[in-house]
């Protein structure tokens, strides 16, 4: 993964996050800096297991919000449980 790529799946990331926050129904008790790297972790998973399937970009997409959505929820779980 070149320098570009890697730049651009932290702003992507960015996106995913908010979108994945946005999925999971109700309030969450996450503080931004946790959602934005939420984000940026499902966008590198997100990239490689749809990776193994197709390369279209919206399959892509719709994977990453999937995978932060179901970070932000069990991340949640945990983080409003402390």
């Amino acid at each position: 993964m070149s320098i570009s790529g890697i730049i651009s799946a932290l702003v992507v990331g960015l996106i995913i996050g908010a979108l994945g926050r946005l999925a999971v129904p109700g309030k969450q008790h996450l503080p931004i800096w946790l959602t934005i790297v939420i984000g940026i972790v499902a966008a590198f998973v997100g990239s490689a297991i749809a990776g193994l399937f197709t390369s279209m970009w919206i399959f892509v997409l719709a994977v990453q919000v999937l995978v932060a959505a179901a970070g932000v929820l069990l991340i949640d779980g945990a983080y409003s449980r402390r």
